[in-house]
């Protein structure tokens, strides 16, 4: 049995998380950390685990967890992980950080769109980003695991293969992007009371968002060169669930549309957690939800000269604690979809 451990067990990505792994054929929970709650029954918090789940919460000491754990999963804030993570733990455990610590190859990208300092920027050229379908050959034998973002999971996921078969110019992605109230956690915020959400749509993030660079770097990777793009991201009253809808110039005239649905089969084709949905169908977050899978459709639109493409996932599960189970079963072996076979939940 897999030994696993999360810190920040306790914020929605966290409680995913030991959702999740509860149902893991393959692992053991032994390490429930939360600095907030630490010493306090798992199941007073979070009262759908009650009768599954009887530990209390421990803290986030990452140092002690490493003694014991065979994979720790850090669920926490920007600069946890990489304030806490040294060689010494690394030579004992796997590390899957849902945070953004070490997405970013250049530290200085990192260090002027988070607003903090890197501290540990030694171990980013070791850390491998977890998007799974892309970086498969690179996680299993990785010892930190850098989890994507929901919307860069997402949009990542949506454009990468029109980008890498040439098929649209990346200088012009437009990315229109929503998101459940969820996906800004757990935490107290103003902005995220029923009251200033509900009834509501809003653009936030407006040429700022955070995920900007994290799309663009990967992107770049599928383009062979640096690219920049825009992305916009609004906040749905909804719980869960991501939308993209990604707006791009065709490279040439002429490509139709059986060229860009190629595309998708050719790297997409046999993947157990991407669904492609045949023409005219539009992707939407009730038929995700839940579920590990991540619907990509699009349109061709033959009068402007554009491609639309969009995808639609569970920002709690493809978009944070399910790709980390992912990414946790290639470290160690397992078929991918182990304890990942939900089906979506509906209505």
């Amino acid at each position: 049995m897999i030994k696993a451990g999360i810190i920040g067990a306790t914020g929605y990505a966290g409680g995913e998380l030991v959702r999740l792994l509860l149902r893991h054929s393959e692992t053991e929970l032994i390490w429930l950390g939360s600095r907030s709650y630490t010493g306090q029954r798992y199941a007073d918090i979070y009262r759908n685990m009650t009768s599954l789940e009887d530990a209390v919460c421990s803290d986030d000491n990452m140092q002690s967890l490493a003694e014991e754990a065979d994979v720790i999963f850090t669920a926490t804030p920007q600069g946890f992980c990489a304030g806490a993570v040294n060689d010494d733990i690394l030579k004992k455990t796997k590390i899957i950080d849902l945070s953004a610590d070490f997405r970013l190859k250049d530290v200085k990208v990192y260090e002027e769109w988070y607003k903090i300092r890197h501290a540990s920027p030694q171990f980013l050229d070791e850390a491998v980003y977890g998007l799974c379908e892309l970086n498969r050959k690179k996680i299993s034998g990785a010892r930190i695991i850098a989890n994507p973002g929901c919307y860069t999971t997402c949009s990542i996921l949506t454009l990468w293969p029109l980008v890498r078969e040439g098929l649209i110019d990346p200088d012009t992605i437009i990315i229109d992007a929503k998101s459940g109230t969820s996906g800004a956690g757990r935490g107290e915020k103003l902005q995220n009371l029923f009251c200033e959400v509900n009834e509501n749509v809003k653009a936030y993030g407006v040429a700022t968002h955070r995920h900007t660079p994290e799309i663009e770097e990967q992107l770049s990777y599928a383009a062979g060169r640096g690219i920049r793009l825009n992305f916009t991201p609004h906040l749905i009253p909804m719980n869960r669930g991501i939308l993209v809808t990604a707006y791009a110039d065709l490279a040439a005239e002429g490509i139709r549309k059986e060229e860009i649905r190629g595309a998708y089969k050719k790297y997409y084709g046999s993947e157990p957690f991407i669904r492609l949905l045949g023409d005219g169908v539009c992707p939407e977050t009730k038929w995700v939800e839940g579920s590990n899978f991540t619907d990509i459709g699009f349109c061709l639109d033959e009068r402007t000269g554009r491609v639309i493409a969009m995808g639609a996932l569970d920002n709690l599960v493809k978009g944070a604690a399910g790709q980390a189970v992912q990414n946790m079963n290639l470290l160690f072996g397992l078929p991918e979809n182990t304890g990942l076979d939900i089906v979506p939940v509906f209505p």
